[in-house]
């Protein structure tokens, strides 16, 4: 999770009373870290939030997902045209399956809008790439890349 990440994931949480913040798997990324990983992660990067719950929904559709925990909302982060434009199709594909649950889009600030979990990846190695990936990333997240990158 990048700083836009918890960005929504706040801004979401002061929305409603309680929010849901789930993982879900997309065969076509390869991602870093594995599920528990990303969920341990998650977990300590939101701890301060005490309404939140993190979860997973590994190889189902997130709108199944959002009904089997009778939610009535999907919140989705949006960092350009691009991400809207598919988030847009995502929407109507779930309101499709179910129009009682409604996807509400956030747009992060400048500066922390701009980074995806992709870039984060190729901003790790040089030298010094640790602080550059303070103003990226939670705290969390961070000592998980030193860990993984550094042996630390």
């Amino acid at each position: 999770p990048t700083l836009g990440h918890l960005w929504v994931i706040e801004q979401s949480a002061e929305l409603f009373e309680r929010l849901i913040v789930a993982i879900g798997t997309n065969p076509q990324k390869h991602c870093m870290f594995s599920v528990e990983q990303r969920l341990e992660m998650l977990i300590k990067s939101t701890a301060h939030l005490k309404s939140v719950l993190i979860d997973s929904y590994p190889n189902r559709y997130l709108i199944k997902y959002a009904q089997s925990v009778d939610a009535g909302f999907i919140i989705r982060g949006i960092r350009s045209e691009k991400d809207y434009k598919d988030e847009r199709d995502f929407g109507d594909f779930n309101s499709k399956i179910d129009q009682n649950i409604t996807t509400i889009f956030l747009i992060p600030p400048q500066g922390i809008a701009d980074v995806s979990s992709s870039r984060v990846k190729e901003l790790i190695g040089p030298e010094g790439w640790e602080d550059i990936m303070k103003m990226y990333v939670p705290g969390p997240v961070l000592e998980k890349l030193k860990e993984v990158h550094c042996g630390k």
